[in-house]
């Protein structure tokens, strides 16, 4: 379980095809946070995909994606030198500064636009149309990890307003528009969804 607040920058140091049967790909990710201490075994969001470090390394840990992982999100087109939002998995006690995160990825956006607006900019998204219906203004989702507010919403895109210091802490001032991010629905909209289907 995540938060969806970014508290570090990583960056791809390696991707190579998995030696598993399972085929996949396996990632060093280089970081500041101290490998030390991070377990084997820990659950860590990687630009909001949740990935389990199998090996520690001097600066960073190893990550394997499935196959079924890399059609569903962007890690596919991640290469050495791909900056990406990383997220300690959530501990009791520890303040919910964004809100609940799976860290498991509904669908994948694109960036449509993105404008200056005052100090910070206004991003829009293209939406996959099963997560319409999820989304509402004033309502959260996840992008690349990173919980955000909703600003507006129709059937085909969705928009959002970042601060400064969203923009410098995270990598969305990487992306451009035609770049593919991960979409992490709010997971109270989903049951709440699901709920009212049900009573259909």
């Amino acid at each position: 379980m995540f938060t969806g607040i970014v508290t570090d920058i990583g960056k791809i140091v390696a991707a190579r095809p998995s030696g598993s049967a399972g085929g996949g790909v396996e990632l060093t990710v280089q970081s500041g946070f101290d490998p030390a201490a991070i377990p084997l075994g820990a659950s860590i969001a990687h630009s909001g995909v949740c990935l389990t470090v199998t090996e520690r390394t001097a600066d960073g840990w190893k990550v394997h994606a499935s196959p079924e992982t890399l059609r569903l999100t962007t890690i596919g087109g991640w290469q050495a030198g791909t900056r990406i939002n990383l997220e300690r998995s959530l501990r009791l006690g520890d303040e919910l500064g964004g809100h609940l995160v799976f860290g498991h990825v509904d669908g994948l956006g694109t960036v449509e636009s993105i404008e200056p607006e005052g100090e910070g900019y206004r991003l829009r998204f293209t939406l996959p149309p099963e997560l319409a219906p999820l989304l509402a203004v004033k309502g959260s989702i996840t992008v690349d990890g990173i919980s955000l507010t909703v600003t507006e919403v129709d059937d085909q895109s969705f928009a959002v307003a970042i601060i400064p210091h969203s923009w410098t802490h995270t990598t969305l001032s990487d992306r451009r528009p035609g770049d593919l991010v991960n979409l992490e629905a709010d997971m109270l909209a989903r049951y709440v969804a699901r709920q009212l289907g049900q009573k259909r």
